[in-house]
């Protein structure tokens, strides 16, 4: 039996029936939302119904009025602007959306896109040194530069304006930019923290676009066609779907329904989409995204920037079918890496782990750190060593207990280089180091978790019978949908029910089981659970954690478009605290 810790929510019923009477839904969904922090009926109504209207006013953050200014001067005198980004779906995407929208305002802009393996994180000087020696005159970071005051600072002194968009964690000094665009500086009033760096960049053109003297209906048609990559962007980017971001996310995937940009149609079709059927946001986690990411992990992510900004058609598809031929070389890389980290003896005692060899592929250790956190509940970074400079680089992953910028921040003098967020991060040092770097890791970390912090958490949204799940509910849980981080697939439990015959296996890892509760039965699809076929005799009473999730395979034969998945299993008790 898998060792998790259950929540269990105990909603006040009155609660529960009045906002399910207000929002006309069924009470699984009103649990949920209730569960969600969404009591008050306008604000769940807000939620279930995210309007472009709410978007906030780009101008409210800081230093958007100086940024937009700069501009605007070098659109209209015709300068050299140069676009700095970065290789993850974020940053590629941030390029593109910048480059069509400052050429929709009558200038043109070139683009900087560092490779993975040979540039690195971040921004470099020589490449401003470069763009001081082709005349760029205005450079405009995205999704990179908060941490980069020593390039920012080179270009001041070859003459050249910076404008930094970016939405990582800030040092306590900005760097010296003619404006800093970041929803998470100290001084920045702008609401909505959560934004990725195509996020960031999007309140940019917003701002450029509504200075131009359009229609409204204009200006509102081109930011609802660049909300497509927006949402890919920000889902790919893992930020919460909460707030602005799921305004941007529901309206930009929705948008995908009808799509006209030769790439994205062409990336969309190699990940297997239709014209008529937009994918989901956990598609674009899973079947997008990838591919997109293929290329700055494998090889250089140019061919992202290109795949969107072409016209020709047949040149999408051919780049289309390149990124999609990397993404399969990178699940093979990867699954290699991982093969090998996880035959590593795994120390139960330590709170945090460091993987470190000389010849790993450096463009996948992120992703790996990532499948190992979920396996070992704890935090983790996996570097390589660079053969070129010998340092060791490479990613971490967290847990939701660990803040993985903060622990980097208390050993400074470790790192090369570092960056990130609270449960993503990257860095860079001196390979001789790693074993500190491990040690050092390791103690912060037992300094600040629990025993309870390494333990899975089932934080079930409801309790339901099984009597209560019919179309109605699965209709009204799917309109809480795009799910992703910060709003995740709800998550339903049913107490004490009782397995209905054998579990049948199927591709040898999975299983099909059949439970039963005061006469309704539910067919569960059990994935990678066949190791734990033996917790499913028939007659075991059981509490099931599941979720409701679509289906197209069934749908596309005439079956329910929807299916009940199991997530986790303990032993029933009759009795139970709320919460454990």
């Amino acid at each position: 039996m898998a060792n998790t810790r259950w929540l269990l929510p105990d909603p006040d019923a009155r609660e529960v029936d009045a906002l399910a009477a207000a929002l006309r839904v069924g009470r699984p969904a009103a649990q949920v939302l209730l569960h969600r922090g969404f009591g008050d009926a306008t604000a769940a109504k807000r939620f279930l119904s995210p309007s472009l209207d709410d978007l906030h006013d780009p101008l409210t953050l800081r230093d958007m009025p100086r940024a937009i200014e700069r501009l605007r001067k070098a659109i209209s005198s015709g300068e050299k602007i140069l676009i700095y980004g970065d290789y993850d779906v974020d940053g590629t995407t941030a390029v593109v959306l910048l480059t069509k929208a400052i050429e929709l305002a009558g200038g043109a802009a070139s683009y900087h896109v560092p490779h993975r393996l040979k540039d690195g994180y971040g921004m470099r000087p020589e490449v401003v040194e470069t763009a001081a020696a082709d005349g760029v005159k205005l450079i405009i970071s995205v999704d990179t530069g908060i941490r980069a005051s020593e390039v920012v600072r080179r270009a001041n002194e070859l003459g050249i304006d910076v404008i930094v968009t970016d939405h990582h964690l800030p040092e306590a000094e900005l760097p010296p930019a003619l404006a800093v665009l970041n929803p998470n500086r100290p001084d920045c009033p702008y609401p909505e923290k959560n934004l990725c760096g195509a996020g960031v960049a999007f309140k940019l053109v917003q701002a450029l676009l509504a200075g131009e003297e359009w229609p409204a209906e204009k200006v509102r048609r081109i930011s609802e066609s660049f909300l497509k990559l927006v949402a890919i962007a920000t889902v790919a980017d893992v930020v919460p779907l909460t707030g602005e971001n799921r305004i941007m996310v529901k309206h930009g995937l929705g948008g995908l329904r009808d799509v006209r940009n030769p790439g994205l149609r062409a990336i969309l079709e190699v990940a297997g989409f239709t014209k008529d059927h937009a994918p989901t946001a956990r598609q674009v986690a899973f079947q997008i995204a990838p591919r997109m990411n293929a290329a700055g992990r494998m090889d250089t992510a140019k061919a992202v920037v290109e795949l969107f900004l072409t016209s020709d058609s047949s040149r999408a598809r051919e780049l289309a079918r390149q990124l999609h031929e990397q993404n399969a070389e990178r699940q093979l890389v990867e699954a290699e890496i991982r093969d090998t980290c996880e035959r590593v003896a795994f120390d139960e005692s330590a709170a945090a782990l460091v993987y470190y060899a000389e010849n790993w592929h450096r463009g996948v250790l992120g992703i790996v750190a990532s499948r190992l956190v979920e396996r070992l509940h704890r935090p983790v970074f996996v570097l390589s060593r660079n053969s070129e400079d010998g340092l060791a680089q490479g990613s971490g992953r967290s847990i939701p207990a660990f803040h993985l910028l903060e622990a980097l921040e208390s050993m400074p003098d470790l790192f090369l280089r570092f960056g990130g967020h609270k449960h993503a991060a990257g860095v860079t040092l001196d390979a001789s180091r790693v074993d500190e770097f491990r040690e050092r890791f390791n103690r912060y970390a037992t300094s600040r978790l629990l025993p309870e912090d390494f333990l899975p958490v089932v934080d079930v949204d409801a309790v339901l019978e099984l009597r209560d799940i019919n179309e109605r509910t699965v209709e009204d849980v799917f309109a809480l949908a795009p799910f992703g981080h910060g709003n995740p697939l709800p998550l339903f439990a049913a107490r004490n029910v009782e397995i209905a015959g054998m579990p049948a296996v199927w591709s040898e890892k999975h299983l099909k089981i059949m439970v039963r509760q005061n006469g309704r039965t539910l067919a569960l699809k059990a994935w990678n659970f066949a190791v734990r076929a033996g917790e499913f005799a028939p007659g075991t009473r059981l509490d099931i954690a599941f979720a409701l999730e679509e289906d197209p395979y069934s749908a596309a034969r005439g079956y329910p478009a929807w299916c009940a998945v199991l997530r986790e299993v303990r032993p029933a008790e009759q009795v139970r605290e709320a919460g454990v």
